[in-house]
């Protein structure tokens, strides 16, 4: 049996900033349908991959293929064009502006015809319809008004309109830097439950990590990084989260080869 080819995958990344090296020689696999988790300590050069990746940035030297193409992203918008959305950190959402209009920045819908075209009125009625459905289509209807302020909602309801932006327009892929971070266990637990119905319909997840028991609980490989490289790729099942630790702080020998994708065909 054959493995499926990656969606994604990157070769030989070099990335430097002055004299200090982000990413020396990074490799990356992701492969359709799965959930992958990148797991480095601090200044391992995972975000600046990811980056990378997402367009963010660009890289000094070396090779990214999407769906066995190179590609050459020059921003984020590009990657964006390519099907490829990033929840950040800081989730980039604006505050004072409505749920449906959060979904919709940077990609507003105009009326059809004169109105639009000339007087560019925003089809107002349209996108909230659709921000109304993508929310429910993820469960977070919860939220009562598709009109009511970001700035009104909970830490895990923001995440959560976050998540559906990305979902909603996110063809290929989904990047998620974090997203855990600043929730509380109960709002934890739903951005979770998100992740997996997002995999579920078939979208293949990036997520970025700190926290190793939500790593082990929805991840089906783990891509470890440490001094601007991949060291390893492991299956959850195979290692534990102590090993994961050591391997990634340099404590344990690296496993040799990286773990399969879950998924193979018939050669």
């Amino acid at each position: 049996m054959s493995e499926i080819q990656p969606i994604i995958k990157a070769r030989g990344l070099l990335k430097r900033y002055g004299t200090v090296v982000a990413l020396n020689g990074a490799d990356f696999d992701l492969y359709p349908g799965e959930i992958l988790a990148v797991i480095g300590d601090n200044g391992a050069g995972k975000s600046t991959m990811v980056k990378a990746i997402s367009g963010a940035v660009i890289p000094d030297h070396g090779v990214i293929e999407m769906e066995g193409k190179p590609v050459h992203f020059r921003s984020p918008e590009d990657a964006r064009k390519a099907g490829i959305e990033t929840v950040y950190q800081n989730l980039a959402l604006s505050p004072a502006l409505s749920i449906a209009d959060n979904m919709f920045l940077g990609r507003e819908v105009r009326k059809p015809g004169f109105l639009g075209n000339v007087l560019r009125m925003m089809d107002r009625k349209h996108m909230q319809s659709f921000a109304r459905e993508k929310l429910s289509e993820l469960g977070l209807m919860t939220v009562q008004d598709i009109s009511q302020a970001v700035e009104t909602l909970s830490g895990g309801q923001r995440q959560g309109v976050a998540v559906a932006r990305a979902a909603a327009f996110g063809s290929k892929i989904i990047v998620l830097d974090e997203p855990t971070a600043a929730l509380g266990v109960k709002e934890s637990r739903r951005v979770l439950e998100l992740i997996q119905e997002v995999r579920s319909r078939g979208i293949p997840i990036i997520l970025i990590s700190h926290n190793m028991p939500h790593v082990f609980e929805v991840a089906d490989r783990i891509h470890i990084h440490r001094l601007g490289k991949r060291i390893a790729v492991i299956n959850p099942k195979d290692y534990t989260m102590s090993d994961a630790v050591a391997i990634m702080t340099g404590a344990m020998e690296p496993p040799e080869g990286a773990a399969p994708p879950k998924h193979f065909v018939e050669p």
